[in-house]
């Protein structure tokens, strides 16, 4: 396998760090081109002690002296997008949290580059143009969450004109065992204990809400051009099968897998091979005796609806949507907003905004400032 030269925008979060464990594992089958992160300089700053990256990048721009330090003497201090899009890059991996990532998703795809995306928001927000960049570049889009690597993995080989229904899998979240009560005093803390996944804190909170899953409808139409109607979620608690395709002719693929982001990232940083592991334990269906299904209850998950919603009416909606969500979730997180109240405001969103064509980046950036600006002066309303 050539050595691919890889560029993660997002390298300290919850996905970054997941990616840097695999290429630890994959040894000389990848290069780290570049890193990219927030304000978490100490922890890029380590990672740049330890990868020697050519190219680095934080928010924090006072950093940029000491994360050059870290990375060594060639390395130089380039955006997002100039990472993204330089000729040395072979794969972008994509693990920024909402807008963010957007821009460099855009300029990768357009040069034609290989795109491993984990932000939900950079499809859901502007799938239109994501597509449209990587029909124009020749740039490719290889998904990492775990739905959509299902998906596709199940894709590989079969033709789409063959697909009748995709199926995604829902745990159902922290929240799936609890009463109306219960919700309405729930906290951060009791949020962010998801039960079968260990990931970041807004994708967590999304997961409570089952917001994520009605983002992840929006992205599998996008990444595999399949109607809105041909899709449809049931609820796995396990989280073993990580989605289905049934096919035209009644038969079903499943991918299956232990709970571990490390597997999607892996097969998307190696596609179209498949590296041997050389950690973890063999899946032993046995040990895990039961999988159980069920029905979403969208009086539960009123969320759900409203990304359902966003999706079907489609333009900046779900562009709106998405920003707001993620005011909401930091508000709720901050302690400013209670858990059941983020539905409430979406809803608001989605009955307010004047949408709009998501055919250019404009009306996409406009749609999502403006459900920002709202979602900001509803909670100030309400504290």
């Amino acid at each position: 396998m050539k050595t691919k030269r890889l560029v993660i925008l997002g390298s300290t979060g919850s996905i970054g760090r997941q990616t840097l464990d695999v290429v630890r594992e994959l040894g000389d089958r990848i290069q780290v081109l570049g890193l990219t992160a927030g304000r978490n300089v100490s922890a890029l700053e380590e990672q740049a002690r330890e990868f020697k990256p050519r190219f680095v990048w934080s928010q924090n721009d006072e950093a940029q002296a000491a994360l050059k330090s870290a990375a060594g003497a060639r390395a130089r201090w380039l955006s997002l997008e100039e990472q993204a899009a330089h000729p040395d890059t072979d794969i972008v991996l994509v693990g920024t949290v909402g807008r963010a990532g957007l821009s460099a998703t855009l300029a990768a795809l357009e040069a034609g580059k290989a795109v491993a995306i984990a932000n939900k928001e950079v499809l859901v927000m502007a799938g239109a143009l994501v597509t449209q960049a990587a029909a124009r570049g020749g740039g490719q889009l290889l998904p990492v969450d775990s739905e959509h690597s299902a998906i596709w993995q199940c894709l590989w080989g079969e033709k789409r004109s063959a697909i009748a229904r995709v199926l995604l899998t829902a745990s159902g979240g922290a929240f799936r065992d609890y009463t109306p009560e219960q919700l309405a005093a729930v906290t951060p803390e009791q949020a962010l204990r998801h039960p079968t996944w260990q990931m970041g804190r807004k994708i967590t909170v999304d997961c409570a809400s089952l917001l994520n899953k009605g983002f992840e409808v929006i992205e599998t139409r996008w990444l595999f051009n399949v109607p809105f109607e041909r899709i449809e979620i049931v609820m796995h608690r396990e989280s073993i099968i990580h989605s289905l395709v049934e096919f035209v002719d009644g038969s079903v693929k499943a991918q299956l897998g232990e709970p571990d982001m490390r597997l999607p990232i892996r097969v998307a940083l190696c596609y179209p091979q498949r590296a041997p592991s050389e950690s973890g334990t063999p899946f032993d269906l046995a040990r895990i005796g039961e999988l159980h299904f069920a029905p979403p209850d969208f009086q539960r998950y009123p969320a759900l609806s409203l990304a359902l919603e966003a999706g079907r009416k489609g333009g900046t909606y779900p562009a709106a949507l998405a920003a707001a969500d993620e005011v909401a979730v930091a508000q709720f997180l901050a302690g400013h907003l209670r858990f059941i109240d983020i539905p409430n405001l979406l809803e608001d969103v989605l009955s307010k905004h004047a949408g709009a064509a998501d055919t250019e980046l404009e009306e996409v950036l406009a749609a999502d400032s403006w459900a920002r600006d709202f979602a900001e002066d509803w909670v100030r309303a309400k504290v």
